[in-house]
């Protein structure tokens, strides 16, 4: 899949999507036949919730006597039973795009699945960032006394972050708004002189404490927005913390009273020096009604401040997405740690550092919003009810030079760069009442106006076909009198007998009485001696077989069984079909009595393409040769079938001479092989099982080529035309160069030799004295000619030798 994508991701999206890219595909992986084979099963709603892979047959008398489990299985397995595809009941998987609705950023807007327990279903979104946004940008404020200066600052911030942001964006709106804490103690301080003027024991003018003000909707008017600023007061308040993610939630969802647009990119800046108040913290306040995530404006003050709890990070979370708003947190440094935390839970979220100057104010706006619009991250919200029922993976597709930050986004994403999202639904269980229902899950992209509506029905109940009749457990008719009971006796001492009632049958061949509801069955084949032939009891005039650990026994008379059927590779059916009746019924590509021969001759094919080399058939996936000297594993081999290449020779020679045609060379027939043809190049035909030979004919000392090939039995022979000639002459005149370029090479060698030991011992030039010892007269007279000396060994009685070793003197020669 990623793959494709990449090599196809510059094609129209729609036409993408809509062709091929939304699959839906059963992902649990393929289960052996015992997943569902479960004995416990009696029913069609058990059956389907084993696996998704599992169908219930409902078809009436499928393996009488076999029992309701074995009506569960695989659905190749069932339709080689003898089920057929028209009476089986199977989990549905189905996936339906409506590629009609048009969309410039996510694709598609509308899907459809149907899902059983156990399924899934895998779909793909596709998110395009644009290149250029119009943008709303909301200031929410914390005008509590310690933001005096953070006040001061931002009465300039409106023309120079327009001019700014021009750079990025088409059209750009401001807005304000600002908050304190809830007006109720212990936040404020409830003294009558306090709620008018918090700030009064510092002799200075303020704001009463509100929990949110709306005070100028989103205008394009930089000039109004710098007034509105200047003519803002701070206020005060008694505890650290502020209520400013309870003025997040009603500047989020107050859509029309700010003036959000639906095709902008949404920001809403939080600025504050302090924490915020969290869920559960009004109740010091009193307050226990939980926010109901409305808004709540009349006149632009917020009027349940003092009535709704703070909201939680959930509820302040789904609102944020809902409504495509980015969040900006502006907070002081002894604040980050608390907040990164925060953002942490807040998909969209943003978190810079507010400083006392505009400029660097402008920047956190400006980094804050290319940031989040680099960050492509969807959500996916099932109903709450049905949450638990649903499991959900994301896998994101990054386009080139991004990165997937986690599962679900991708940072670093460029203007009209496409990120793809590989989304699964599985459904774990059906609700409690067992009924098909719809359930709606959103697949949100944070900060995007367009979200993919994904509507899953779920399949939970089993229709079986028109009737309706699933012939499980549940639908068994009860027996009204069994073999053996009081209302049995009781009826045959009233004379009424069992119209199917044999002599001397036993309580076994017992059926059901006159007015009961059910036919009346025997229990004993015809020309059986056995009740059920001896593999069941007889219950209510029915047979029930026995459970056999080796398989099922089934039939009217349980004459049948899946395991009487010959074994191959230690399995019936060699695992390759299934026994019905004791014979095997092959899976497709299989046959033979136990599914052992593959139907496909490629295993009988050759290197060259023929089956059996040509030379035999292929029977259950393996040669059997025509001729008993041919063997092999292709019947390629058979050293008595080709003779040697010299055997030929007199045929070859015959046709020389009388000519290479059958008509020319008709004396040639007794001796030589019925098929002998004259080509250009025996070369050029050589191939399969030609083999290549080559005949010197005397007469003319020339070289034939030709091949010989035995092909269904039938030897053939191909002549070159071409024969290779070399005179006699010219044959002597060759011998005679080769053995005088012989003999000057020797003397070359032999030459070079000398030269090279004459150069290796230089001859000393006349008159010169020989450098070194020269010996004298004195010195060789002192040499002794002979040594002599007296060896003594030693035994039992001592002996003396005397040896005499001769020396050489010094100026005797060696030779």
């Amino acid at each position: 899949m990623t793959s494709w994508l990449r090599k196809y991701c510059n094609l129209p999206l729609h036409l993408v999507l809509s062709c091929v890219v939304l699959v839906a595909a059963i992902e649990a992986s393929r289960p052996g036949d015992s997943v569902c084979s479960a004995a416990g099963v009696s029913s069609c709603k058990e059956c389907l919730q084993l696996s998704p892979q599992c169908a219930w047959c409902f078809k009436e008398g499928f393996l009488d006597g076999a029992g309701p489990s074995k009506r569960c299985d695989l659905p190749v397995n069932l339709v080689r039973r003898g089920c057929g595809a028209e009476h089986l009941e199977q989990p549905e998987v189905r996936v339906e795009v409506d590629a009609t609705e048009s969309s410039t950023q996510v694709t598609p807007r509308d899907i459809s699945l149907t899902l059983s327990p156990g399924s899934e279903a895998s779909f793909i979104v596709a998110v395009q960032q644009l290149e250029r946004y119009p943008v709303d940008l909301y200031y929410l404020v914390d005008v509590s006394a310690s933001m005096q200066e953070n006040l001061d600052q931002l009465k300039t911030v409106g023309t120079a972050l327009s001019l700014r942001m021009r750079e990025h964006s088409s059209d750009l709106r401001l807005g304000f708004g600002s908050f304190v804490d809830k007006p109720v103690s212990p936040y404020i301080s409830v003294h009558p002189s306090k709620l008018q003027n918090p700030c009064s024991d510092y002799e200075t003018r303020c704001r009463p404490a509100h929990g949110y003000h709306h005070l100028l909707s989103l205008t394009e008017n930089t000039t109004e927005f710098t007034g509105m600023v200047k003519r803002q007061r701070i206020s005060g308040n008694v505890d650290t913390p502020e209520g400013g993610l309870d003025a997040m939630l009603q500047a989020t969802v107050c859509q029309r009273e700010v003036g959000w647009r639906p095709e902008a990119k949404r920001l809403l800046l939080l600025m504050t020096d302090q924490p915020s108040h969290l869920a559960l913290d009004s109740r010091l306040a009193g307050i226990v009604t939980p926010h109901d995530g409305r808004c709540h404006l009349e006149n632009n003050i917020y009027t349940e401040s003092t009535r709704m709890d703070h909201p939680s990070l959930g509820q302040l979370a789904e609102k944020l997405l809902e409504n495509h708003v980015y969040s900006i947190f502006a907070v002081e440094k002894k604040q980050l740690q608390w907040y990164e935390e925060l953002v942490a839970l807040l998909p969209g979220s943003y978190l810079g550092r507010l400083l006392f100057q505009a400029p660097p104010l402008i920047e956190l706006v400006v980094n804050a919003y290319k940031r989040l619009l680099s960050e492509v991250e969807v959500e996916v919200w099932v109903e709450d009810r049905s949450i638990s029922r649903f499991s959900v993976s994301v896998s994101p597709l990054c386009p080139e030079g991004s990165s997937s930050r986690d599962d679900y986004s991708c940072s670093g994403v460029q203007p009209n760069q496409t990120v793809y999202f590989n989304i699964t639904l599985g459904l774990l269980s059906c609700p409690d009442d067992e009924d098909d229902r719809v359930v709606m899950v959103t697949v949100r992209p944070v900060g995007y106006n367009e979200s993919t509506a994904v509507r899953v029905r779920t399949h939970c109940r089993c229709l079986c076909g028109s009737s309706g009749r699933c012939h499980d457990a549940a639908e068994q008719p009860p027996c009204r009198s069994r073999p053996g009971t009081p209302t049995e006796e009781a009826g045959q001492a009233n004379g009424e007998q069992s119209t199917d009632a044999e002599p001397d049958s036993g309580s076994n061949m017992d059926g059901a009485s006159d007015s009961g509801p059910g036919p009346v069955w025997s229990c004993r084949a015809e020309g059986s001696a056995l009740d059920c032939s001896g593999r069941g009891v007889c219950e209510c005039g029915r047979c029930v077989c026995e459970q056999s650990s080796l398989g099922s026994v089934y039939g009217k008379h349980c004459e049948r069984d899946d395991f009487s059927c010959p074994y191959a590779d230690g399995l019936p059916c060699a695992g390759k079909g299934v026994c019905v009746t004791g014979e095997c019924v092959c899976e497709e590509g299989w046959a033979g009595e136990s599914c052992g021969c593959p139907v496909s001759a490629a295993t009988c094919q050759s290197d060259n393409g023929l089956i059996c080399s040509g030379r035999g058939r292929c029977v259950c996936g393996r040669c059997v040769c025509d001729d008993p000297q041919q063997y092999g594993a292709f019947c390629e081999r058979c050293p008595t079938c080709h003779n040697t290449c010299q055997s030929y020779w007199r045929c070859v020679d015959c046709h020389l001479s009388h000519g290479k045609t059958q008509e020319e060379a008709g004396p040639c027939n007794h001796t030589c092989a019925p098929l002998v043809g004259a080509v250009d190049q025996t070369s050029g035909v050589a191939h399969g099982m030609w083999r290549q030979c080559v005949y010197t004919r005397s007469s003319d000392n020339c070289r034939y080529r030709f091949q010989t090939s035995l092909a269904s039995g039938r030897t053939q022979l191909h002549i070159s035309t071409h024969p290779e000639c070399v005179s006699g002459g010219r044959e002597v005149t060759m011998f005679l160069s080769v053995c005088a370029l012989t003999v000057l090479c020797g003397l070359v060698v032999v030459a070079v030799s000398r030269l090279a030991m004459q150069r290796r011992t230089p001859v000393p030039p006349a008159g010169d004295t020989e450098e070194g010892y020269v010996s004298t007269e004195k010195d060789l007279s002192y040499i002794p000619k002979t040594s002599e000396k007296t060896v003594t060994y030693r035994r039992d009685c001592p002996v003396e030798m005397h040896i005499q070793v001769p020396k050489m003197a010094l100026d005797d020669p060696w030779m």
